[in-house]
């Protein structure tokens, strides 16, 4: 019988979790913003952890980040659109370029190829991993802030401030 153990700091840090905490955030955000219109033409470089992370769009005022969270949100949640068509796609090329290298070179070259690119499959998604978690806990704190910035242009909470 295993016992169940508590929550380590990896967990904590999983990509899962990192998910979570961004989907969440947009979530907050989304039921915060109750009037996203208000948010055109308000500059993103008016607070300093916003400047942080920039996007690279024209705009850049806070309803076109708005937008851009949601749709990340969306991205997650149901997936990239027209990812299977990309997913066919790159099947067809690998399919040539494999027909291709096979028929070109000595069938024990490519097992060594395989080989090499099994071992670095882990690497890559070693990395690939970290960035993604990395970009998750920007775009969440960027979420945090857009909604804090939101309810301070209206006024709502924090009196006295």
């Amino acid at each position: 019988m295993m016992m169940q153990l508590p929550e380590t700091t990896n967990q904590k840090n999983s990509l899962f979790n990192a998910m979570n905490r961004f989907i969440g955030a947009v979530n907050n955000m989304d039921q915060t913003i109750m009037v996203p219109s208000l948010l055109r033409d308000v500059p993103l470089d008016e607070e300093r952890e916003m400047s942080s992370v920039k996007s690279d769009l024209d705009e850049g005022d806070m309803y076109s980040y708005y937008q851009l969270l949601k749709s990340i949100r969306r991205d997650i949640e149901w997936g990239v659109r027209c990812a299977d068509e990309r997913r066919k796609e790159s099947m067809k090329i690998t399919r040539a370029h494999s027909s291709a290298s096979v028929s070109s070179s000595g069938s024990s070259c490519c097992s060594e190829e395989e080989d090499d690119e099994e071992a670095d499959l882990e690497k890559q998604f070693q990395y690939h991993l970290t960035g993604l978690q990395g970009v998750l806990s920007k775009l969440t704190q960027q979420a945090d802030v857009l909604t804090k910035r939101y309810k301070k242009e209206l006024g709502i909470g924090g009196w006295g401030q």
